[in-house]
């Protein structure tokens, strides 16, 4: 087949070990020429790789199950060319089967109870780079990998813990326990000044986004930043900043 022959027809890759599926197929897509053409058939895993690789065709219509070994595990390698696209035509009704066969290159499913018009139809689609899935499998397999793609969205509060360092969480878990004693004590408690301690409440503050230790021994407690067994609950009111 010369070069102009190939840019208007679409070649076709018959790959299916039933022999009446498969002549009942070559005579299917042959009686559409020139649109369509079957340039090779395969009746075995191997056969399919070498014709793959050598003929390059625009359309891989092919079983899934050849003889007991599932093509699912060498459509990668079917499609290695970089020019042909996979049209699965099975007996197969098993969405995990039809799901990983979607992952692996197919841009199309099959029943083989379908009709001889859908065949074509569908030949025709996938050569132009279109998909051919039911609804079902569409919603199905693109919602997993759109899902799989998105990130998680962050938890705001889990942001805020996780930009507090190791010193700072410490302060929020002794300024909590000692939630009635003035910075000084606090400070005392931690082997810091008062000044330090100061410090790291403004930075503390800053980042949970309060504004003194009141709103922050209830950020703690409400956000589990401190255990609550481990806070001794005082009848003095909580100091200032």
């Amino acid at each position: 087949m010369n070069g102009e022959q190939r840019s208007s027809t679409i070649s076709v890759l018959l790959v299916e070990d039933h022999q009446t599926m498969l002549w009942g197929l070559q005579k299917l897509i042959d009686s559409e020429r020139p649109r369509m053409l079957v340039v090779g058939t395969a009746r075995t895993c191997p056969e399919a790789l070498a014709a793959a690789a050598q003929l390059a065709p625009d359309v891989i219509l092919l079983d899934l199950d050849l003889g007991g070994v599932s093509m699912i595990e060498f459509l990668p390698e079917l499609l290695a060319n970089g020019l042909s696209r996979a049209l699965v035509l099975t007996a197969a009704h098993h969405t995990d089967t039809l799901d990983l066969a979607v992952r692996r290159g197919a841009r199309g499913i099959l029943h083989k109870e379908v009709s001889a018009e859908q065949v074509l139809k569908a030949i025709g689609k996938i050569h132009r780079g279109e998909l051919w899935f039911d609804a079902e499998t569409m919603d199905r397999v693109f919602g997993q990998l759109l899902g799989a793609r998105t990130p998680a969205r962050p938890d705001p509060a889990q942001e805020k813990h996780a930009s507090l360092t190791a010193r700072e969480r410490a302060i929020v878990s002794a300024t909590v326990e000692h939630s009635g004693s003035a910075n000084h004590v606090v400070a005392e408690r931690l082997f810091i000044s008062e000044h330090t301690l100061r410090n790291h409440l403004t930075s503390i503050y800053r980042k949970l986004n309060v504004t003194n230790r009141l709103e922050m021994y209830v950020y703690a407690i409400r956000h589990g930043l401190v255990q609550p067994d481990a806070v001794r609950q005082r009848q003095e009111p909580l100091s200032g900043r």
